[in-house]
């Protein structure tokens, strides 16, 4: 969605990017009810549902490489990588 938006710019198009990306060695990570309902009581975290669930799937012991401030600025307990630097 971000990419059709035009708010997200990558060298191909979705599918080969993330074919690429396991190639390398990127785990994907399942997104299961407990993660769900973690997601839904984050205290102080705004932003939209999406947001909420990759945050809640990182907290399971996983870091988060991110550009998104809104994230980067909660301040909640994450393990987090700042993507802009």
């Amino acid at each position: 969605m971000r990419v059709r938006g035009g708010r997200l710019d990558l060298l191909g198009d979705p599918e080969t990017w993330r074919r690429d990306l396991l190639a390398q060695g990127l785990v994907e990570l399942p997104v299961n009810g407990i993660i769900g309902a973690r997601a839904g009581l984050l205290p102080g975290l705004p932003g939209d549902p999406a947001d909420r669930l990759i945050v809640a799937t990182a907290l399971e012991g996983h870091r988060l490489l991110t550009a998104d401030r809104r994230i980067l600025d909660w301040p909640g307990k994450l393990s987090r990588i700042d993507a802009r630097e």
